[in-house]
């Protein structure tokens, strides 16, 4: 299997595309402005004691005050306030968590109330982020996850991942990591510590380890509450973190800055494969000539269609996620309806593992499959949608078809579900319904090219525009495109762009800006 990650930064927001075999299997988009809040680390202030749901409301400067429950305290919550005093005690020296006493263990079955009150300052981890109306979800059980460990405040012991199977890796790197690390903390080592030597695990510790000091300095110096005290990386960054394998084909980014940031990081992980990381120069957009483009408005949307003609329809509620599967068009088989159910409600499996992952559907999903009525072809789809979800890197469980054909998901969900518009608004009409004749849309461009040469100065540029119209302007050995470069200069490029409507366009600069010529249209 080949994998290859694609990474689209724009001026307002960037794209991270995870491919497959050349399969979108994830996809996330954000702005840039936004940050990634999940890993990050606040010293918030109580807002809100609730006795009722045995929980508090925190302020760390987000929009709606987060939510603190009492289980979410962490079995350390008061080695942790009292260390808190102690560093807030001396601003000059930091009081090192080494020396710092371990208190007793906060009980299971203790209220809220009589740990926290309305004003005390709280150090907590963001580890989900706002959803619909929700805040962010807070732990006090802090962590700083890096490739091979992760590293625990206050904890205790070394837990090495289930995933890593024969006995003697286990001891060895439960004995490495136990002479590594320093008193008071804890480490979890992950699957991709498997056989890694004794100096690459020392030196990401100490890279955790200076992590947590820089936080905690942050506190130790700062008066102002609520405080961002740790940032998780950029979330390009952390999804490379998480996903990268040795076997990628490549990494491609179309700006030098975040391509810095992933070389960098790729280089200090493993230095033996940092030449994946290539910088993406082609004036094709880059997730067009991946082929992402295409296959994100195919693959999102409230219709899905997978194979011959069977198509999954896929609708969000407050609740859950619910899933119809529909074979369609979908020729029978000559050995009967039983197996081209089977067949149907296969295909769906496989596509279903990859729309979970995809969208990142989270909570409740609840799939409507095409009766079957042979126990064992039952057995054999939940045995195939197991397998297609060994993939997803999130937490989920799946139960066994019920009497009903229904197939039960739950699926961990740390921030809403990615969810993109396919349908394309007429930029042309503006909802009106009405439109200058197509036949002037060539003049309509070259009105635009003229004022950026004769009356902005701009005399290098790229005009993108639909596939279609592209070919049309390139028509010809004396085709529009040559006219165009006669006239007004040999600076003018023509991009076929998949992104765009079919009279829409756009112009970039030398620097690939956007050039905002939204007033001309609005004035045409």
């Amino acid at each position: 299997m080949t994998s290859e990650v694609i990474i689209d930064v724009q001026p307002k927001d960037i794209s991270i595309a995870l491919l497959e075999d050349k399969q979108l299997v994830e996809y996330q988009n954000e702005p840039r402005s936004a940050s990634y809040s999940v890993g990050n680390i606040y010293i918030g202030k109580v807002r809100k004691v609730m006795p009722g749901l045995n929980a508090c409301f925190v302020d760390v400067g987000s929009e709606r005050d987060a939510f603190l429950h009492y289980l979410d305290l962490g079995l350390q919550f008061s080695s942790f306030e009292k260390y808190l005093k102690q560093v807030a005690s001396d601003r000059k020296k930091l009081y090192p968590l080494q020396k710092a006493m371990r208190l007793p263990d906060l009980p299971k079955e203790g209220t809220i109330q009589s740990m926290v009150q309305v004003g005390q300052e709280v150090l907590v981890q963001v580890v989900k982020e706002p959803i619909n109306t929700k805040g962010p979800r807070l732990t006090c059980d802090l962590s700083f996850a890096g490739r091979y460990m992760v590293l625990i405040p206050f904890g205790d012991k070394v837990s090495v991942s289930s995933k890593i199977k024969k006995g003697e890796e286990r001891s060895r790197l439960k004995q490495l990591v136990q002479s590594m690390k320093p008193k008071n903390f804890g480490v979890i080592v992950r699957t991709v510590a498997e056989g890694k030597r004794a100096a690459e695990l020392d030196q990401e510790l100490k890279v955790l380890l200076k992590r947590w000091e820089d936080a905690i300095t942050r506190v130790q110096k700062t008066t102002e509450r609520p405080q961002l005290i740790f940032e998780e990386q950029s979330r390009s960054v952390a999804l490379i973190r998480d996903l990268f394998n040795p076997t990628y084909d490549g990494i491609y980014v179309n700006d030098s800055d975040v391509y810095d940031q992933i070389h960098d990081y790729v280089s200090l992980i493993a230095p033996e494969r940092a030449d994946v990381v290539k910088l993406y120069n082609g004036n094709v957009p880059i997730f067009d000539n991946f082929n992402v483009t295409k296959q994100i408005k195919s693959g999102f949307g409230r219709t899905v269609n997978y194979k011959r003609g069977a198509y999954l329809i896929i609708e969000h509620t407050e609740a859950m996620h619910v899933v119809d599967v529909n074979s369609g068009t979908r020729i029978k088989k000559d050995n009967g309806q039983e197996e081209n159910a089977l067949e149907t409600n296969l295909g769906a499996a496989d596509e279903l593992a990859r729309q979970l992952r995809l969208r990142d559907m989270g909570g409740i999903i609840v799939v409507d499959f095409i009766d079957m009525n042979l126990a064992e072809d039952r057995q054999l789809l939940y045995e195939r949608m197991c397998e297609n979800m060994k993939k997803d890197r999130a937490r989920h469980n799946i139960l066994p078809l019920s009497k009903f054909g229904l197939m039960q998901i739950t699926r961990q969900r740390v921030r809403p579900a990615m969810d993109v518009a396919v349908e394309e608004n007429c930029p042309t009409c503006h909802g009106t319904g009405k439109i200058k004749s197509s036949i002037l849309f060539t003049d309509q461009l070259e009105s635009k090219i003229d004022s950026l040469v004769n009356k902005i100065g701009i005399r290098r540029f790229t005009l993108h525009v639909h596939p279609y119209v592209a070919a049309f302007i390139n028509k010809g050995v004396f085709s529009l495109k040559r006219r165009w470069q006669l006239k007004y200069g040999f600076g003018l490029d023509i991009v076929a762009s998949q992104k765009l409507a079919f009279l829409q366009y756009e112009f970039y600069d030398q620097n690939r800006q956007l050039i905002e010529m939204q007033e001309e249209i609005d004035k045409a």
